[in-house]
């Protein structure tokens, strides 16, 4: 049995949790949204928008995660989320066998748990909110053809190479130049959704691939990072930019023409509707397995369009 002790994953101990949240007696629910990175900007607008759906239903919400991205302290709070016997929780989806179980479990002892931003599909969550990922990417590859002409070596910049919704991105992108001869993957680097990490990723693929002439970044801070390092290199046309999300200082670069587009998810809708669809669930209301959120591209000029 899961306690104020530790989990069993598969009749072994394998990492310590305590459980001492109650429930509020009166709010209605205690929900838990559990992010890949707490003080990521992306998250805390996911955590906005759940925090507005759970005022509006009068329910506990709950924010965890990690200080930094990282799977086995993320499947930590989930198991503690567990333990702790909330209503509902809402958490990115991880692929690994242990998150699978957690989930298992976790809908055995009467809790609903649906994704967030990345779906695990092949774990028995009950809902997946979010961006449909292939699609923006290959909304960003769609843009790469239509806003450049002549040949183009695009450098990809992605948070996390073992994250589902990252591959999806990229997947999507690649897919959609599969058949553009002039449009060519040179190289792809890992970021690990910090700034930091995508200005590392950008050098070193502008370092190894000098005729780099694009990028593309998946996460929310690659087109910081991307941006910063290309203005530094003595280049006569500084590469086409591609970013993700829309974070303030984002929407500042591609205002400036420091970038050339970003793609734009919702994350306070992301929060609210991942709020509103558990809520409908211990409702005894199910909305459907897949809840796509809007995602489109904004360019300076053009604004949003689909």
């Amino acid at each position: 049995m899961l306690n104020a002790g530790l989990m069993l994953y598969f009749g072994r101990e394998t990492f310590q949790v305590t459980s001492n949240a109650q429930q509020p007696s009166h709010y209605s629910y205690h929900f838990v949204l559990i992010s890949e990175e707490v003080d990521n900007e992306y998250w805390r607008l996911v955590e906005k928008g759940a925090e507005a759906a759970s005022r509006k239903h009068n329910i506990h919400l709950d924010y965890w995660g990690p200080k930094q991205a990282n799977n086995e302290e993320q499947l930590t709070f989930i198991d503690k989320a567990i333990a702790s016997k909330v209503d509902g929780i809402m958490t990115q989806g991880v692929s690994s066998d242990t998150f699978n179980y957690l989930v298992n479990k976790s809908v055995q002892k009467g809790i609903p748990l649906i994704t967030v931003d990345t779906d695990a599909p092949e774990s028995v969550r009950m809902a997946y909110v979010g961006s449909d990922n292939y699609l923006a990417g290959k909304l960003a590859g769609e843009t790469m053809i239509k806003q450049t002409s002549g040949l183009q070596k695009v450098g990809i910049v992605t948070g996390r190479f073992d994250a589902s919704n990252q591959q999806l991105r990229v997947k999507g992108f690649k897919d959609a130049v599969s058949n553009v001869s002039r449009i060519q993957i040179a190289g792809i680097g890992e970021s690990n959704i910090t700034k930091s990490g995508a200005i590392q990723a950008t050098y070193e693929l502008l370092k190894n691939h000098r005729n780099i002439t694009a990028f593309y970044g998946t996460s929310a801070l690659d087109g910081l990072g991307i941006s910063q390092v290309a203005s530094l290199y003595q280049q006569k046309k500084r590469p086409f930019i591609i970013a993700f999300d829309t974070l303030p200082e984002t929407l500042t670069l591609l205002n400036k023409q420091k970038i050339d587009a970003t793609v734009a998810q919702y994350p306070f809708v992301m929060g609210e509707r991942a709020v509103e669809t558990l809520f409908s669930i211990k409702k005894g209301v199910y909305p459907g397995s897949l809840q796509y959120t809007k995602t489109d591209i904004m360019t300076k000029l053009k604004g949003s369009h689909p």
